[in-house]
């Protein structure tokens, strides 16, 4: 199977590091069917995988080790980044990017965000103080709320005035999954709830930046950088 990929780091801190990484296949007509492509994924391990199929229009799918998804921001915004694209071909329709310095910005819905559970604390030091969910622990056996499923996304206020917000996030609860480093979705979906621009500091210093826009859409910004191929 070839597995010749690109690898980034999306929604990098102002150092450069952290962030979620992301895979980009651009040879997408080497793993042409769904099946191939989950395999792929699941032994590549990223917390996304994008296949390019078709890099002058933006063609993309995107699978995370188990699941297709229509959506997912940091795909999306990093494969915008890789292939120097301003409009993106997913299944949810067509997304909107540019590039503004050293950060990329995309256009999304809320409507399209994978499964993610909001969930305020009442100070970024309990975040903070907030363990990752044990192995086979729905709800972080009492660490965190039971909920209906997909990522739990817990944040609390910085600084309200300025919107700077502390987030962590835990997807995959039950399945033994760890920390998310950066979360799209959550950020996408408190910018909607809050109506409001938004700086987000996640888990170890992932940013997030955003902004609401008209007609319910929100821009998500963030650094990318590559880290391997």
């Amino acid at each position: 199977m070839n597995t010749a990929h690109d690898v980034l780091a999306v929604f990098c801190g102002p150092d450069g590091r952290h962030g979620n990484r992301l895979g980009v296949v651009r040879e997408g007509r080497h793993h042409p069917d769904a099946g191939s492509r989950q395999v792929l994924a699941k032994e590549l391990g990223h917390p996304g995988t994008v296949f390019v199929d078709d890099p002058e229009r933006g063609v993309l799918d995107i699978h995370a080790p188990g699941a297709r998804l229509p959506f997912d921001a940091h795909p999306v915004l990093g494969a915008a980044w890789l292939l120097d694209l301003e409009v993106l071909d997913l299944p949810v329709g067509e997304v909107w990017a540019r590039h503004d310095g050293e950060f990329t910005w995309i256009e999304a819905r809320p409507e399209w965000a994978p499964p993610c559970e909001l969930v305020r604390y009442a100070s970024a030091a309990e975040v903070d103080a907030l363990d990752v969910p044990p192995p086979g622990a729905p709800g972080g056996a009492g660490v965190l709320p039971d909920g209906p499923g997909g990522t739990v996304y817990a944040w609390a206020w910085e600084e309200e005035a300025a919107g700077r917000v502390r987030a962590r996030a835990f997807p995959g609860r039950g399945e033994g999954a760890g920390e998310d480093g950066a979360t799209g979705a959550g950020a996408l979906l408190l910018t909607a709830l809050l109506g409001r621009a938004l700086n987000i500091v996640q888990g170890a210093g992932a940013q997030i930046v955003t902004a609401p826009g008209p007609d319910g859409v929100v821009e998500l910004g963030g650094r990318v950088r590559r880290i391997g191929a």
